[in-house]
């Protein structure tokens, strides 16, 4: 079975035409949205995934409007909402350096500068201008890192480790 990654959740139908609110969870959204760019929609029913092929994308209120070549109607739509987008694992695309995706950062050891083991991420938020990676700590507890260069020193993920500077009022 081939490996599948989300773009996003379809969360609503926006007009009668077949375009689609969708709430993102991508990095890469020229990308991921661009003019024939293939999607699969996944739905929660275990039905196959059903390809689809971007026509139009625009930024509106956090998210984004899209349209899919195969569909013209609300009515084609509507059986969508609460769906995921997702992408297969060979149109990902290659990353530039010191660039990565969420699901390579999911699970990676976080350790201070100095070498004392924090926890492991479990998992992105993106609240708005910068990325929130949440690390599991031994204790049980949550540590709320922001995705910002004088915190997350290195992402190093062939080796499964995040090196990390905790600022004051991170712990």
């Amino acid at each position: 079975m081939q490996q599948l990654f989300n773009v996003g959740k379809i969360v609503n139908t926006h007009g009668i035409r077949g375009e689609l609110k969708i709430l993102t969870t991508t990095d890469f959204l020229e990308d991921r949205f661009a003019k024939g760019s293939e999607l699969l929609i996944v739905s929660s029913d275990d039905k196959a995934p059903v390809p689809v092929t971007v026509e139009t994308a625009r930024l509106h209120k956090n998210m984004v409007i899209v349209k899919f070549k195969e569909y013209h109607n609300i009515n084609d739509v509507e059986k969508y909402k609460g769906s995921m987008l997702k992408v297969s694992a060979e149109r990902l695309g290659e990353l530039e350096e010191n660039e990565f995706y969420f699901h390579e950062v999911i699970g990676l050891e976080a350790m201070t500068e100095d070498g004392d083991k924090l926890g492991v991420v479990k998992e992105i938020l993106t609240p708005g201008a910068n990325d929130v990676w949440v690390v599991k700590m031994p204790n049980g507890k949550e540590l709320l890192l922001p995705y910002i260069e004088s915190v997350i020193l290195d992402v190093n993920v062939r080796e499964k480790r995040v090196t990390v500077r905790l600022m004051e009022g991170l712990l």
